[in-house]
């Protein structure tokens, strides 16, 4: 796909930031009293990938001003070597904005994890287009891929609002547009018919799309395979059929993916992705990995493939570097995956977890 090269930023994304507490030693939430607490959005934990490896990345956000939350997410995203834009919004009293949080119990062993997300007064719900210069950011610094996922085009109906308009702005100045579907069901109830017209309109615009299943059908429409009965393996051809139906939707879409994901426990998966670019079907089939927090797995996965189109990688190996990618994130206990470098990426595909000295 062709790039912007005058492009001063590398990936941009548009988010909510907050935190996310999960508590020590893999214990369930109602029971624990030692938690960590860590900064997270879904489409950072995708940008983590590219600004790890050295490409310019922006975040598009909204912060409570003078919150001590805020000082870390801020803090956070330059020790991420990421660069941040947006607005400093007053809190007023103490039932007005904050930064989201988000209660998990990562698992262990058959005992499934559990999410809680608390986002009433979410800062990032009043995210609007006239809070940010696109004429610049686009036209005169250069964006080479915009990303944004259903999380923050869901959020409110202002963030749905700010996602469309952004969506277009990128296209009008050459920017490429990707969007990780990422249907949350709390998030659509009772705005089915105003978020599916959203998520038509920003996917008419994208390059890239990725998403599951359930994701492509509850977002946009589309049929995927049949729930239930045959293996994963046994539905690879259902997998590429419904990419097809993506693909004849929106044509304008050059690359769309699918993660596969087997869980034999809350420790152990089964991973795998479908890529279709250019043309091209790539199957990265099922392989165990080991997992220590399963919760941006996807989000590492589509960074991976994002990063692979960055380099101009063709579409079998962006997609081999995207499994890697969702598989190193797994082995964290952040949301993201934050790779050394692309050797170890590379080993992580190989199979190689020799020491490296």
């Amino acid at each position: 796909m062709d790039l912007r090269q005058d492009a001063k930023w590398g990936l941009v994304v548009p988010t909510s930031m907050g935190v996310r507490i999960t508590p020590e030693d893999r214990q369930p939430v109602h029971t624990a009293d030692h938690f960590f607490m860590q900064v997270t959005s879904a489409e950072t934990n995708v940008a983590s990938v590219t600004s790890y490896l050295g490409v310019p990345t922006k975040v598009l956000t909204a912060f409570v001003a003078e919150s001590p939350i805020s000082l870390m997410i801020k803090s956070n995203l330059r020790s991420r070597f990421m660069e941040y834009e947006g607005p400093d919004l007053p809190q007023g009293d103490a039932w007005g904005l904050r930064h989201q949080f988000n209660i998990a119990d990562g698992g262990y062993g058959g005992r499934g994890p559990r999410v809680w997300n608390d986002r009433s007064g979410e800062v990032g719900r009043e995210l609007s287009v006239d809070q940010f210069d696109l004429e610049r950011l686009f036209g005169e610094e250069g964006v080479k891929i915009l990303h944004m996922s259903g999380v923050i085009a869901a959020l409110s109906p202002s963030t749905s609002t700010f996602c469309v308009e952004l969506a277009k702005a990128a296209k009008k100045h050459g920017t490429l547009v990707a969007m990780d579907l990422n249907y949350r069901a709390s998030f659509w109830k009772g705005r089915e018919d105003e978020l599916s017209k959203a998520f038509h309109e920003i996917a008419e615009n994208c390059d890239i799309l990725y998403g599951n299943e359930e994701d492509f059908q509850l977002c946009l429409g589309i049929e995927g395979p049949e729930a239930g009965g045959k293996s994963i393996e046994e539905k690879i051809e259902d997998f590429k059929a419904m990419i097809g139906r993506v693909e004849k939707t929106f044509p304008n879409a050059k690359y769309i993916g699918t993660s596969l994901r087997e869980v034999e426990s809350a420790n152990q998966h089964r991973w795998g992705m479908v890529l279709w670019g250019e043309g091209e079907f790539v199957v990265c089939p099922l392989r165990d990995i080991q997992v220590i927090d399963r919760i941006g797995g996807g989000d590492g996965s589509v960074g991976g493939v994002l990063y692979g189109i960055l380099q101009g990688w063709d579409v079998e190996k962006c997609a081999q570097f995207g499994w890697a990618t969702g598989a190193l994130a797994a082995t964290s206990l952040y949301d993201y995956g934050a790779p050394a470098d692309e050797d170890q990426v590379w080993a992580i595909w190989k199979g190689n977890a020799r020491v490296k000295r």
